[in-house]
């Protein structure tokens, strides 16, 4: 809902800008001022308020895992988005994060983790057996 909301305020803004200095026949202006205030507004959420609001203010954020990987886990660090998946194939364990903007994305790769069988229980499950 707040990413809503923030779309709406983006647009009227740049509205707003094309009647004020189109009421005054300033077309090049007006159409210049909508522009760059879409373009600041676009980037904005781009680089900064998406993530936030999805971590903040229940956003809404689409993410697809590879294919062949099985998805293990997700966590936040700070305003940075942590995915763990599973690649059979190789036998590793990935960690990708999912940063403002897709600027800085980190990996860590963990070889011969298994974290999954393959009757579909964990690894672990043996470990954690109440005695």
């Amino acid at each position: 809902m707040i990413t809503y909301a923030y779309w709406f305020v983006v647009f009227a803004a740049a509205i707003a800008a094309l009647l004020l200095f189109g009421m005054r026949q300033l077309w090049r202006a007006a159409l210049g001022t909508a522009v760059v205030i879409l373009i600041v507004g676009w980037a904005a959420y781009f680089f900064h308020f998406q993530q936030v609001f999805v971590k903040n203010w229940g956003g809404v954020m689409h993410l697809n895992n590879k294919s062949g990987y099985q998805h293990l886990g997700i966590t936040w660090k700070d305003d940075h988005l942590w995915v763990e998946s599973y690649n059979p194939v190789d036998n590793t364990c990935h960690f990708n994060e999912y940063s403002r903007g897709d600027l800085l994305q980190g990996e860590v790769v963990i070889r011969n983790c298994n974290p999954v069988s393959p009757h579909g229980t964990s690894a672990l499950a043996p470990l954690m057996k109440a005695p």
